[in-house]
């Protein structure tokens, strides 16, 4: 069995989380045209009132994504401002993300394992690249998915776990 990598991880399975979000927009679309309810009430819902709405949580899991892409590669990525408002933009910038992760190899990913990476609220302090990609990244991107995820369920949207897990890549 080889090891798993860090661009499997932070890449791979990012991309497929993404794409899955859409489908629970699609699905929370669905459920407000059904309901003659307007978008805008899931769009700007909160699980509660110190929490971030559905936009902010879709906002934070790109940024999560591209932002832990370019710092485990070195890279430098288009910044979003954070201007979304409606399901379209909201769709533009999961697709926005995806595109730039799909640009990116295995082999941008070589040295990322051992990079030091460490951020202004840290003070000082640093992590490994894999220690960020295991420890930050990836628990901060889930966090938000699935909250993003809870707040349409929590509004009624029929979401299921397997929504949130997708396909798998069976064998025969």
């Amino acid at each position: 069995m080889s090891d798993i990598s860090i661009y499997e991880i932070t890449v791979t399975q990012v991309i497929k989380n993404l794409e899955h979000l859409k489908r629970f927009i699609d699905k929370g679309k669905s459920f407000a045209e059904s309901k003659n309810i307007d978008i805008d009430v899931l769009l700007n819902a909160r699980l509660a009132p110190d929490q971030y709405n559905f936009i902010r949580q879709i906002q934070t899991a790109c940024d999560t994504a591209k932002l832990g892409a370019a710092r485990l590669t070195g890279k430098h990525f288009q910044s979003h401002d954070d201007k979304e408002k409606t399901l379209s933009d909201v769709i533009d910038r999961i697709d926005s993300v995806v595109g730039i992760l799909k640009e990116l190899k295995p082999e941008d990913y070589k040295e990322a394992a051992d990079k030091k990476i460490s951020l202004p609220r840290w003070e000082g302090k640093s992590l490994t690249g894999k220690e960020y990609a295991l420890h930050h990244m990836i628990p901060n991107f889930f966090f938000h998915i699935v909250t993003a995820y809870d707040i349409l369920r929590h509004n009624g949207v029929e979401l299921a776990k397997k929504d949130y897990l997708g396909d798998f890549p069976f064998k025969s």
